[in-house]
């Protein structure tokens, strides 16, 4: 390395006692190693979730022979709707329908076909007209939003979200600890870094650390709140925080299923805080013989009708945007649910497909303190709770996150030592490489994937990476 490249790399080394300097070391070494992990995947989720952040705006453009109707005097009924979309596909199953929540867009059916495709079929309400359908899951907004959720895989898919967005947070609160001031241009030059810097590298490491602090709430509030929806994390928080008591008719809830379980993976339509309410079950009095597994029929005249359901959503007040979700096998139920825009509005009512009877019922008075403060972050990280002011804050985050990411290669690649990975060196003090492992640890234990994997990369320092050349000396 030349003499002007090392002299760049001491300004790294914050001014103060040995201790200081070491353990400002092993800060480092841990940020560096989370972000080799984190930056590929965190670019990927950011460019993702801003696409589905504008699904909206996006769809109407993309489809807008499909959304965009004009509006008439007066509507057709939602079984005459529901009657045009069997036509079209005789043996198909609906699995949802949501009415139109403007005048000047079409109803929607979402609906697995005898190919075991699952179709979004939008009809005009006015006339009745199926006016065509796209295969949901390769919608853009559908797909973006699978792969920022699990990356296309699955549930390791999932997993490996929840393992980016974990590791992301320490990289937030590693880097705050890096950029706090300790006499290298005190607390002006850390919150105004000058664009005159000597150095490329020491001009991106200037707007790194300045972005990393202003941006460092809103991109953790954005990290916590979308470790909400992941399975482990996500999962285990609901179950401890976000449960219901049962109906004090417990015979409706003899199903052991949950809620949430009516999610299928894209879009979720079920709200945060009632995914972990029973599932209640139709007919079990009188259809008790009937199998779970035993295909659902909603083809069926037994139901009750799709006018009626309509009609109680209006009683009950249900804001525009509600999803009226079908019974999928012989016991299952009718599933109003509005997981709207504003969580004070949320509601989830189950209905008993033979009856229409209402067997659960749960809105935004009985979620506890914890699910409430979980459906405002969730709605905010979508974009949805306050219009394009909401979504133009998320998208201002995701821009920060990717200029964080971009940045920190640039670093990376500025101060690397040739044909070396230009790892920080680790500390010479074992108590402050044990008290630096400590306090991973103690984070490993409110985000236990952090916790794992940080075992995994410890191990994969010592045999691997310490051995590569250019590793084994002090690069500053």
């Amino acid at each position: 390395m030349n003499e002007a490249a090392l002299k760049d790399q001491e300004t790294d080394e914050p001014k103060g006692s040995q201790k200081t300097k070491e353990f400002y070391k092993a800060v480092w070494r841990c940020h560096f190693y989370a972000g080799l992990f984190v930056i590929p995947f965190i670019i990927i989720l950011s460019v993702t979730g801003i696409i589905y952040l504008f699904k909206l705006q996006l769809d109407t453009i993309i489809y807008r022979d499909l959304l965009v109707v004009t509006p008439r005097s007066e509507t057709t009924l939602p079984e005459d709707q529901e009657r045009a979309v069997k036509e079209q596909f005789p043996n198909a199953l609906i699995r949802s329908y949501i009415p139109a929540a403007e005048a000047d867009r079409s109803s929607q059916f979402e609906i697995t076909d005898a190919n075991k495709r699952e179709l979004s079929v939008f009809v005009d309400p006015y006339i009745g007209k199926v006016l065509g359908n796209y295969e949901t899951k390769n919608s853009l907004a559908n797909f973006a939003f699978r792969i920022h959720g699990e990356l296309l895989i699955g549930k390791w898919g999932d997993h490996i979200v929840e393992l980016v967005a974990s590791w992301a947070i320490v990289m937030v609160l590693t880097g705050l600890y890096l950029w706090f001031p300790r006499g290298n241009g005190g607390l002006v030059s850390a919150l105004l870094p000058s664009l005159r810097k000597k150095s490329r590298r020491s001009f991106w490491r200037g707007l790194h650390s300045s972005a990393g602090f202003y941006g460092s709430l809103i991109i953790l509030f954005m990290l916590i709140s979308g470790l909400f929806w992941t399975e482990f994390w996500g999962g285990t928080f609901a179950g401890v925080w976000s449960g219901f008591p049962r109906d004090k008719d417990s015979s409706v809830f003899s199903s052991q299923a949950l809620t949430g379980s009516l999610n299928n993976g894209l879009e979720k339509k079920i709200a945060w805080a009632a995914e972990t309410m029973p599932l209640p079950e139709s007919g079990h009095h009188d259809h008790g013989s009937m199998a779970m597994s035993e295909p659902a029929d909603n083809n069926t005249d037994k139901d009750i009708s799709l006018d009626s359901l309509v009609a109680l959503a209006k009683e009950n007040d249900l804001a525009q945007g509600y999803s009226i979700l079908f019974p999928q096998n012989r016991t299952g139920v009718y599933t109003i649910s509005a997981p709207v825009d504003d969580p004070l509005k949320q509601e989830t009512i189950h209905l008993d497909r033979y009856s229409g009877k209402i067997l659960a019922k749960v809105g935004w008075k009985d979620y506890p303190t914890v699910p409430r403060i979980v459906s405002f972050a969730i709605s905010i990280h979508q974009g949805r709770y306050f219009g394009i002011a909401n979504q133009l804050l998320m998208l201002a985050a995701a821009l920060v996150v990717l200029l964080l990411a971009f940045s920190g290669i640039i670093m990376w690649w500025n101060r690397r030592p040739p044909k070396s990975l230009g790892a920080p060196q680790p500390p010479s003090d074992p108590w402050i490489r044990r008290s630096a492992v400590a306090i991973i640890l103690l984070l490993g234990i409110l985000l236990p994937f952090v916790g794992i994997s940080l075992l995994i990369v410890l191990i994969f320092d010592l045999l691997i990476l310490r051995r590569l050349p250019g590793n084994r000396s002090s690069i500053g």
